[in-house]
């Protein structure tokens, strides 16, 4: 029988980026966003804020864009302050490579495994489905949701008895499916 685990965010990430004020480096989205027109262009930035000094800075979300190239609801949800996009952008790869940030997503994620019952099984086939592209390290979901400790499921994967078709070391935020046999 295949069990489903859900990896699902809790909040949105901590923003890595150095603030200019105090020099720290960690800003906390909040999803307020700032519409600027300039004539017929516009410029929209994701707020976020220093979690030492509480200076703001601005993530650019684009630039100088004609009107009419920004879709209508695109354009009703910055002014909505949608927290929904602010999660999608914080994890566009080129608002990311743009504004030069990284996300910190410890204690921003929580694994949903449906219950408990599946622990007293002699083999488990688990498949791990991401609601978001949360890097994680399967070895630390596999101890959390069997109730391990991470260096047990080491030696489950170095004595075979815990096989993936993905490698297992290393962060991962795909879905993959793993077999636990006791």
């Amino acid at each position: 029988m295949l069990t489903t685990w859900v990896v699902m965010p809790t909040c949105l990430p901590l923003v890595l980026r150095r603030c200019h004020t105090c020099a720290t480096e960690r800003f906390r989205a909040n999803g307020k966003f700032r519409v600027n027109a300039h004539h017929k262009l516009l410029d929209a930035w994701l707020l976020v804020r220093c979690t030492a000094c509480g200076e703001t800075a601005k993530l650019t979300v684009f630039e100088r864009m004609n009107v009419r190239s920004v879709r209508p609801e695109l354009l009703a949800r910055l002014h909505d302050n949608d927290p929904a996009l602010a999660a999608d952008l914080l994890q566009d790869p080129v608002v990311r490579r743009r504004n030069r940030i990284a996300l910190d997503w410890d204690d921003a994620w929580r694994l949903d495994t449906g219950g408990s019952d599946h622990l007293d099984q002699e083999v488990i086939d688990v498949s791990v489905r991401f609601t978001a592209r949360i890097p994680v390290r399967p070895v630390r979901l596999i101890a959390e949701g069997c109730g391990l400790s991470r260096a047990e499921v080491e030696r489950l994967i170095t004595e075979g008895s815990l096989v993936s078709a993905v490698r297992l070391s290393g962060k991962l935020s795909d879905d993959f499916t793993f077999t636990l046999k006791r």
